[in-house]
Order: structure tokens, then sequence, then C-alpha cells
């Protein structure tokens, strides 16, 4: 369940690859500057769907979804594993601890919504719904959600060729782009909707999805690629052979294009009395 097929390890067990999700912070500043915020819509049904405004932030990053709940109102500690991207998130305004979310320690702190933008596929399932369990108070939401691209074909064929000839030995899934997000994504939501089930402490997951569209000129789409997991951790010369390498589909499209997002969530609702979660 990746931020993009462009993070879509080939047996879809994306949390075995914690190597490749603690890469981000290589430019954190670039990360924040051109990844996409989220909708409008989602972050007005998180916040109304909390019982309250305490948001704990699994794996903040930088803090681009922290923010945007800090406008809505939200009060937002942030947990991330890397310090790099951690410390961007705070100079942003976001209170944010180093840590994975499996060993960090709440001390006794306790949140009206648990919430993993571009950040659940990096945890187990499993582990993750327990421990989201044990910090929510009753009513509590917990919220994972992705940001989707639905590149167009054009760009997709060639971005998938050049990859498969720069780095082969990727445990990308570079097939993954020409398919939609729907298709993609469906494992990763029925996994993490198990493993909030296998708690035993939330209510039975729904599905929210928003579609959107953003325009996209090609220095600028060129721009997010080291942002990715696929490229975080290679050398310059291979990532400008990528960039090089579809840079030309882009121009006979006219140098820019329309981006269609579909932002996905799986949501649940903690049940039962506070503390651990119910066996």
């Amino acid at each position: 369940m990746p931020t993009e097929p462009l993070e879509q390890p080939r047996e879809n067990e994306p949390h075995r690859h914690r190597q490749m999700a603690e890469s981000f912070g290589t430019d954190a500043e670039r990360y924040d500057r051109v990844r996409p915020r989220y909708p409008a819509e989602l972050i007005g049904r998180i916040v109304a769907t909390a019982p309250g405004p305490a948001v704990l932030d699994v794996g903040c990053g930088t803090g681009i979804a922290a923010r945007q709940l800090q406008a809505a109102g939200a009060e937002v500690l942030g947990v991330e594993p890397d310090a790099r991207m951690a410390g961007l998130a705070r100079r942003l305004g976001v209170e944010a601890d180093v840590a994975t979310f499996e060993d960090w320690d709440p001390a006794g702190r306790e949140f009206d919504a648990v919430v993993a933008g571009q950040s659940w596929h990096w945890i187990d399932p499993a582990a993750g719904a327990a421990k989201a369990a044990r910090v929510l108070r009753p009513g509590g939401l917990l919220a994972a959600f992705w940001n989707a691209q639905q590149l167009p074909s054009e760009i997709a064929e060639a971005l998938a060729a050049v990859c498969r000839r720069v780095i082969p030995d990727s445990p990308i899934d570079f097939g993954a782009f020409t398919r939609s997000a729907a298709d993609l994504y469906a494992p990763g939501l029925d996994k993490a909707a198990d493993g909030m089930r296998r708690t035993g402490a939330f209510g039975e997951p729904e599905r929210w999805r928003f579609g959107w569209e953003q325009p996209c000129a090609r220095d600028e789409w060129l721009d997010q690629l080291p942002t990715f997991g696929a490229f975080t951790r290679l050398p310059p010369e291979s990532l400008a052979e990528v960039r090089d390498g579809v840079a030309p589909a882009i121009d006979r499209l006219g140098g820019g294009f329309t981006l269609a997002y579909t932002t996905l969530a799986i949501t649940a609702v903690r049940q039962g009395p506070a503390g651990r979660p119910e066996r």
C-alpha cells in the first residue's frame, strides 16, 4: 500500500523494507516542497469525526498532514523515525518525537485520533493497529490515508521502461505504473483493515475516497522523483538517466499534463474502554 507505485515492493509488504522508509530524509526540504497536500475534505472529515482535538500523526515526515490538521483546529504530535524529517517538521511548527511507531513510548498520553499520511504501509499492520488502540480514547479515530497518482499512460509506460533499464534490481514493481489506483491499493487496504479487525478494539473499518486533479508542468513533476522510495538512494547519475528518459514523454504532451489523484483512506473507530485493546 504505497504512496505511489514508485514505493511498491513486489511482495506488497513495504513494512519489511524499512531502509527505504528511512531514506526520505535525504532531502527533507525538497520532500516538503514538492509532495502534494491532502484534500480539504479529508482533513475536515478527520477533525469532525474525532471526539476531540488531540491527534497523533504516525510517520509524520516533515509535517505536511500535521500542519493541515493544525490549521483545521487539531493539536498534533508527530512520531517520525527519521531525525532529519522530524527536525524540519519541528522548524515548521509541528512537535515531533523521533522513534518508530512500534518502539515509541506514549508516556501515558492519549489521543482522539491517530492518523498516518503516506506512512501506514511502512508499519506492520497488526502491530500498528494494536499500538493505535492502546493510545486512543474510546470513540477515537484511526485513519490511514494515501495520495495515489494516476499518470497518463504515455508517461507511465516511458517511466516503467527507463526504470527497468536503469535499476533492474529494484524491489519496486514498475509494472504497477500503468494500473489503476483502485487496483493497486486494494490489497494493501484490505491488509490494513484486517489488522484493525484483529485487535478486537475497533468497529468495522470504513473506506473513504476523494478524487481530485492537479495541473503539473514537466519540471515540477520531475522535481518530485527524487522524493520517491525508488530513487532516494540512487546515485545522481542514475537519477539523471531516469529523469532524462521520461522527460520526452512529457514534452510530447505539450510539456505538462493534468495529474489525477485519488486519496484513499481506511478508518476505524476505537470501541470499548481506553487502555489495552480487547482480546
